[in-house]
């Protein structure tokens, strides 16, 4: 590597469980210049090393972690890490993103990636501590659960430890499994707790003490003011996420008719406002807020349940995400039983956006006669049944009766109960919907539709230009964007460079979700700490590059434009409510649009010859 270029430490770890062994390999250089690191080096490194004809479970599907050139730094909101898989639940690329204190962990180790392949005889975890690597039995902690798995293995190697685990639903292979850190947070989306838990993998558990180098110091401090000068000088930012966390999100969601409610077929909540936004949040239950690593934000919650049947339920969250996956979505309107879901979930190690979902739609079933008490094993499923939610957080976790149905999916559910069962079924490529409208957001219908990983609300979260009202000179959004509009869509293809560059850098979307940070920002932020100029221009280069190479593996897994799709109720039911009343969604127009910006064929959905040559990926026709 260049003596030039700090901030990386130019190592891959590779474990091989089957055989129980580790090879430190150096990472090319022209992988941190081509892909700058995080989401980017490693999605390059599933194309080298994974077979697309192998089955979902076969022991050398590749897992990586993967952690970029600012994490662990001085620059803000830098404890982030992603784990880039093929998803057992879709087929596509699995991308998942998490904070917590773990990622400067894996740099201060001496790695930038670690990558698991194989698969252990027996139940095993896997210490990391800088230079050693060890196999160790893991029969104790299999069928434990989250919080307990932590505690057990911080008490045998320390607690300047961080550990990443699954729960019971990724041993059980629940295609939704997350990978957990810090006991609630969350690699939830796509399924790579399921991936561990097919390789015998309860835990990840690293110590790392080197320093990380940094080209210019002090110049990285200089920048990473100027960074959260800029994000404490945005008002959402200030006076809503850094002081509520997000379910500050909740009510703006719901003014804005972007609600998910009663599995999608309302885009408001009116009956549940006052029960279930940050308010409520704060006056029923009690909350304790916490930051991520080197992040001034501070958005993260522990809440305890103080009063009811739930009373003593403790953990992370519930986040914006799953008081509406378990809330508006299913009209439960019991804060502290959502907030018990929400504990349960992430002990059981499950996706709460999935699961949450998966249970709105079987409620749908449930009331169209679709199911009954006698498929759902004496289950009630009415609308804002908040005790049923709970229950089938756990059962789908262990896989138990009606619970094993909803493991797979809605999409793979509903191939079970026929066509009429799809109708309810929200999903794209076969991820369940997160809990943001598109048909008060028509660039969030693109947003999801186009997706590497399938329903995906937040690459990018489209709902901040052409709903809110956010413009970015430096990315050239300006002027009058109309929500309503189908076409017109070019500005999706910047604000998703912008986002998809912070994966890649190790830091949290958060910082530009509301266009908080600028793209020159990160570039000087990444000048300072490698040692090499970067321009924005060069850096959102690097990111419409990985974009790009994503969706030419998820062509070579036989994805095509007909996948970039969206439910059928967006398309054909006008929205009978909120801000969108009477939209539905022309995805054709919107793709065309959006195509024609990528560089993209507008028949096919393919990335054009020229398009490829450009950005240095022939490699991939």
């Amino acid at each position: 590597m260049g003596e030039y270029l700090k901030g990386y430490r130019n190592k891959l770890l590779a474990i091989d469980l089957s055989e129980r062994s580790v090879d430190k390999r150096e990472i090319p250089d022209e992988w941190f210049e081509d892909y700058i690191g995080g989401e980017g080096t490693a999605v390059k490194l599933l194309g080298e090393e994974l077979d697309p004809d192998i089955d979902k479970f076969d022991k050398e599907q590749p897992l990586i972690l993967s952690t970029g050139p600012l994490t662990g730094t001085s620059a803000p909101s830098s404890g982030r890490w992603c784990i880039v898989f093929r998803s057992p639940e879709t087929g596509t690329i699995g991308a998942s993103n998490c904070g917590g204190q773990l990622a400067p962990k894996i740099k201060k180790a001496g790695y930038d990636m670690i990558m698991v392949k194989g698969k252990a005889e027996e139940p095993t975890y896997v210490v990391i501590e800088d230079g050693s690597v060890e196999f160790k039995d893991a029969s104790d902690l299999w069928g434990k659960g989250v919080e307990d798995t932590e505690d057990m293995l911080k008490k045998e190697l320390g607690s300047d430890f961080e550990i990443a685990n699954i729960g019971p639903a990724g041993e059980n292979k629940v295609l939704y499994a997350a990978v957990m850190n810090e006991k609630h947070r969350a690699a939830g989306r796509g399924g790579a707790g399921a991936i561990m838990g097919s390789k015998n993998l309860k835990a990840i558990a690293v110590k790392g003490t080197n320093k990380i180098e940094i080209a210019d110091k002090e110049g990285l401090k200089e920048k990473s003011k100027k960074s959260r000068k800029e994000l404490f000088s945005e008002e959402f930012v200030n006076e809503e996420l850094h002081e509520y966390g997000t379910p500050s999100f909740y009510a703006s969601i719901d003014d804005l008719g972007m609600l998910p409610t009663k599995n999608w077929q309302q885009t408001t909540f009116p009956l549940g406002r006052n029960q279930l936004d940050h308010n409520a949040y704060y006056e029923k239950l009690d909350v304790e807020k916490y930051a991520c690593w080197g992040c001034p934000i501070a958005c993260g919650t522990v809440t305890k349940v103080e009063e009811g049947k739930y009373k003593g339920s403790k953990g992370g969250g519930p986040e914006y995400e799953t008081v509406a996956a378990f809330g508006s979505k299913t009209l439960v309107k019991d804060m502290n039983a959502i907030a018990a879901a929400s504990h349960i979930a992430n002990d059981m190690g499950l996706d709460h956006i999935s699961a949450g979902q998966a249970i709105a739609t079987a409620m749908e079933w449930f009331d169209k006669g679709i199911i009954d008490r006698e498929e759902t094993g004496g289950i009630g499923l009415e609308w804002g049944n908040a005790d049923a939610v709970v229950e089938l957080v756990r059962k789908i976790s262990n896989r138990e009766g009606f619970g094993d149905v909803l493991a797979d999916g809605v999409k793979i559910a509903a191939e079970r109960y026929g066509e009429d069962a799809k109708e309810a079924a929200m999903h794209v490529k076969g991820l369940e919907m997160a809990a943001d409208g598109v048909r008060a957001s028509k660039g969030e219908a693109v947003t999801h539709a186009v997706s590497p990983r399938g329903a995906d609300h937040l690459r990018p979260w489209s709902p901040t230009v052409d709903a809110f009202g956010y413009r970015e000179e430096e990315l050239g959004i300006e002027g009058d964007i109309d929500f309503k509009e189908d076409g017109n869509k070019w500005w999706v293809k910047p604000f998703q460079e912008l986002c998809m560059a912070t994966n890649m850098l190790g830091v949290c979307l958060f910082t530009v979700i509301t266009l908080a940070n600028k793209p020159s920002t990160y570039a000087e932020l990444l000048s300072k700490a490698t040692g090499k100029e970067l321009a924005k221009d060069d850096l959102l280069k690097a990111a419409e590059r990985v974009i790009n190479m994503e969706r030419m593996l998820n062509i070579s897994f036989g994805f095509e434009r007909k996948d970039d799709s969206l439910p059928e109720r967006f398309l054909k039911e006008k929205a009978p409510d909120g801000r969108g009343k009477g939209e539905v969604v022309d995805l054709d127009k919107a793709l065309r649009s959006y195509y024609e910006s990528m560089g993209w064929d507008e028949e096919t959905g393919v990335p054009t010859d020229e398009k490829l040559k450009e950005l240095g990926l022939e490699w991939l026709k």
